[in-house]
């Protein structure tokens, strides 16, 4: 069969903010992500401010209104700092729009033309999971900074990258009953294949549960794991995200590194806060994980967790959330050839979460 929706990858991820000039230092000096573009008033845009920051392949565009009354502010106003846009690199997004619109996708923005002296995007937009949307972004015959609207920006001062390389998922949270709902959506409008599912018997503790699929495009560059709660004694963490974003939303985005032990070992030094696995979580984790190629110390010291699979084993961690409201997060995550998860850490993991959320009252 023919892929109806070929996709090249991520093409950026756009958050909007509260307060994107300072949420972008943010991200250059403790993520090591460079500032590469703006938009904003002295660009000829007048509702709002616009920083992208690249670091290898990833984009990370921040916006924030310049009025209150702006569905961007209002946006915030309900979610806090969060995803807005998850943005798909495509050779033809009229005819990705066409092709999404015509099995159901609802759409947010039409298909349109954005010209300046570098040449021409074409980008069009779908609906997903809560106030999410999809953009597809056709560039190849563009050669600016970003896109049309943007001019290219240096950071002010030296930034330094940490290794993160690419998107590797995006995680979504959708309500109790949706996410099989979503799941048949990015299978009947945007041809994915469902690729692992797991149910609260994999990821529980005594106190709460969830449940997750996880469905991938046809050649693999574009992972989206959809979580919905599962019944537990107390509330579980995506029941708290559900709260505190008011719907369902982006939870976590998870980028590569090809060196976890040099990327989070920056992180740490630069003020990122992880959440913390217990000590007794090493104890037997090589019996269960076999022969690794990094020292077992390092990885405690930086409290990294393993795992593996049938292809290989992987290394991930992850942050706590990166704003006040507990929603959304970032993993670290280095594979060697596991095309998995993590799912012999998802206990501790929850139990860390559980620890958290605890702390916060909200458990």
């Amino acid at each position: 069969m023919t892929d109806f929706l070929p996709l090249n990858g991520t093409d950026y991820i756009e958050l909007y903010v509260g307060n994107a000039k300072q949420s972008a230092l943010f991200y250059q000096h403790v993520m090591g992500f460079e500032l590469v573009a703006y938009a904003g008033p002295e660009t000829g845009i007048r509702d709002r401010a616009s920083y992208v920051l690249q670091q290898h392949k990833i984009r990370i565009v921040l916006t924030t209104a310049l009025n209150t009354d702006s569905p961007i502010a209002q946006h915030v106003a309900k979610h806090g700092d969060g995803v807005k846009v998850l943005a798909l690199w495509v050779d033809d997004a009229r005819k990705s729009f066409l092709e999404t619109t015509s099995r159901g996708a609802a759409p947010a923005i039409e298909p349109q033309t954005l010209k300046d002296e570098h040449g021409e995007v074409v980008v069009a937009s779908i609906k997903t999971y809560g106030e999410t949307i999809h953009t597809f972004v056709e560039r190849k015959n563009y050669n600016g900074a970003f896109l049309p609207g943007y001019q290219p920006r240096k950071s002010a001062a030296p930034v330094t990258p940490i290794g993160l390389k690419h998107i590797d998922h995006c995680v979504g949270n959708v309500e109790l009953g949706k996410m099989n709902t979503w799941v048949e959506f990015y299978e009947k409008v945007m041809g994915f294949k469902l690729l692992v599912t797991f149910d609260d018997n994999d990821i529980s503790t005594e106190y709460s549960a969830l449940m997750s699929k996880v469905v991938s495009n046809g050649n693999g560059y574009i992972k989206f794991p959809i979580n919905e709660p599962a019944a537990g004694k107390k509330k579980s963490q995506i029941e708290e995200y559900l709260d505190f974003y008011k719907g369902p939303g982006v939870q976590h985005i998870a980028i590569a590194t090809d060196d976890i032990l040099h990327t989070v070992a920056e992180l740490r030094k630069r003020g990122m806060e992880f959440l913390y696995v217990p000590e007794n979580y090493y104890e037997d984790v090589m019996d269960r994980v076999g022969s690794i190629n990094e020292n077992l110390a390092e990885l405690r010291r930086l409290n990294i967790l393993i795992d593996r699979d049938e292809e290989g084993y992987l290394l991930q961690i992850f942050t706590k959330p990166i704003q006040d409201r507990p929603t959304v997060f970032f993993e670290i995550i280095e594979r060697n050839g596991a095309k998995s998860f993590g799912k012999g850490n998802f206990k501790a993991l929850f139990e860390s979460i559980e620890r958290e959320q605890e702390l916060r009252g909200n458990l």
